[in-house]
């Protein structure tokens, strides 16, 4: 009957109650997730900041290195000299620099050049370069107007021919035969007294490449050291250009293209002290083409320059050439070297001699000289055939 009197809320059993031991895992589950994610956070961000520290140390790094070769710090103390060639472009000129030590990085060469125009700056030569310059002076030290330029001073001896001039400046560094030859050929020099020599030859220039001591730069232009050459030519000869102009009606008996051929006879000719004479027998035989000579110059050195510069033979004489003095009466095609100022001047002031003839004496080193060739023979006999 007790049950009866039962409410209907006890009708269900007690709820149970937990220790109070046991309720602090439940709440230590609610805070873990909490507590991870602040660690996690203040990890991550440490992780930033080494990330940030570490990356900031390696673009310090190669900032630095970089810096370094831009500014030429840090480097071994070397110096070298390199060659530019008309020819050679910008990427081979930066391969050369990372060769010899002057730079280390090729790309950042490159993106200076291109931000400052480097290449455009860049010019032709020989230059001394050494690892305490940066990019700046590396360009700066590369260009036409630089210091660095290397320099030679080249002596031009009277009486070379083209060819020797040639391989002589080939030879001491400021530029090649073969670029010597098609600039001789090819270029137009704004010279009046050449105008009459045709293009496509580089002996054109024979006998206007005056003999003398040049101060040029390696690996220069060769349209300027032939250029060089011809302007001293020009200006030696200034003070005379008036006697070959004429006057609209006479002609002048020999042009400027004539005693510079005559010139470089005497030159070849010549014992160092007979300039004038040596002229006089060459005026003789031209002026008179009825005397024994009967115009015919005979001149030794014609056939040297036709042969190589070999001692002349009897059979050289039959070479067909123009410049064969022995085949052809007057004057060979065009000079046959390079002449000096002394026989220049004797070409143009020759003595006023008889003499149609000459011969070296061995003995003495100097001309004999003779008015008919019955004397010129007996000297030639004695002295057993050493020229006429």
């Amino acid at each position: 009957m007790a049950d009866e009197h039962r409410t209907p809320g006890r009708s269900q059993p007690p709820s149970r109650r937990e220790p109070p031991g046991r309720q602090q895992p439940a709440q230590s589950r609610r805070r873990s997730p909490r507590r991870r994610s602040a660690a996690s956070r203040v990890a991550g961000a440490l992780l930033y900041v080494l990330l940030v520290i570490g990356a900031s140390a390696i673009l310090a790094t190669v900032g630095w290195v970089w810096a370094c070769d831009l500014l030429g710090l840090n480097k071994e103390p070397a110096s070298t000299v390199i060659t530019i060639e008309e020819d050679t472009d910008f990427s081979a000129v930066v391969d050369q620099l990372e060769a010899e030590g002057l730079i280390q990085y090729k790309f950042l060469f490159k993106l200076y050049a291109w931000f400052s125009h480097a290449e455009g700056k860049i010019a032709p030569g020989t230059y001394k370069l050494n690892t305490e310059m940066d990019y700046h002076a590396l360009v700066s030290s590369m260009s036409s107007s630089s210091s660095t330029r290397q320099e030679t001073d080249i002596t031009i001896p009277e009486g070379y021919t083209i060819d020797q001039v040639f391989a002589l400046l080939d030879e001491r560094g400021v530029t090649s035969v073969d670029k010597l030859r098609d600039m001789a050929a090819n270029w137009d020099y704004a010279f009046d007294w050449l105008k009459g020599r045709p293009l496509g030859d580089y002996h054109r220039l024979e006998g206007y490449l005056f003999p003398d001591t040049y101060t040029f730069q390696l690996g220069e232009n060769p349209k300027y050291v032939i250029n060089k050459m011809l302007v001293n030519f020009d200006a030696k000869m200034d003070q005379y250009m008036s006697r070959f102009a004429g006057d609209g009606e006479t002609e002048p008996a020999y042009s400027l293209h004539d005693i510079v051929t005559i010139a470089s006879m005497i030159e070849k000719e010549t014992s160092g002290k007979d300039y004038k004479t040596i002229a006089s027998v060459i005026y003789n035989r031209l002026n008179n083409p009825t005397a024994e000579t009967a115009g015919y110059l005979q001149i030794d050195a014609t056939l040297v320059y036709l042969n190589g510069g070999k001692v002349p033979t009897e059979a050289d004489k039959s070479i067909d050439s123009p410049y064969n003095t022995y085949l052809y009466q007057g004057l060979p095609a065009g000079p046959i070297s390079n002449p000096g100022m002394a026989s220049l001047l004797a070409a143009m002031e020759p003595e006023d001699t008889n003499y149609y003839f000459y011969v070296l004496n061995p003995e003495t080193k100097e001309h004999e000289f003779s008015r008919t060739f019955a004397e010129h023979s007996v000297l030639v006999q004695r002295y057993q055939g050493n020229g006429g």
